[in-house]
């Protein structure tokens, strides 16, 4: 599965906390997180991370193209609990586009733990029919190929 990571400035720590306390069932996964998350989270934990630009610098639109286009199986985007004196127009669109492809979000340590649980346990596996990129889709490709030339 594709698991994006973003965690506002507030919450980097406890992102990091958490991928330590599951760095077993986060190895068995593609990582990618905005850049200064996913060097804490790598240095942490020794996860391979595919680092995306930072947040503020393009990072979340980054990953909300790969949700568009979906990319991402997993979105943990722990937000900053801070109030807020304007409309934050990127983190809308973010989490919309999760809506609008049914991407599984956790936007807290609670519903981290669920999604990742269930990630373990396969509640998520059809997320792998829904991905381009997933493993399953790649290998039934092949196949396709290969039965292809098969027949040339």
């Amino acid at each position: 599965m594709e698991i994006a990571i973003i965690a506002s400035d507030t919450k980097k720590e406890l992102m990091t906390q958490f991928c330590i306390a599951y760095c077993g069932i986060l190895s068995q996964h593609n990582l990618c997180a905005t850049q200064i998350t996913g060097n804490y989270i790598e240095e942490a934990t020794g996860l391979k991370i595919e680092k995306l630009l930072s947040g503020h610098g393009g990072g979340e639109q980054q990953i909300a193209s790969r949700i568009a286009f979906n990319e991402i199986d997993i979105l943990l985007y722990f937000r900053s609990t801070a109030q807020k004196t304007e409309w934050d127009e990127p983190e809308y669109q973010l989490l919309r586009l999760c809506d609008i492809h049914n991407v599984p979000v956790a936007t807290n340590i609670a519903t981290a733990e669920v999604l990742i649980c269930a990630l373990q346990r396969g509640d998520l596996d059809y997320r792998e029919i829904v991905n381009p990129r997933s493993a399953y889709n790649l290998r039934r490709k092949a196949e396709a190929e290969k039965e292809k030339e098969a027949k040339t």
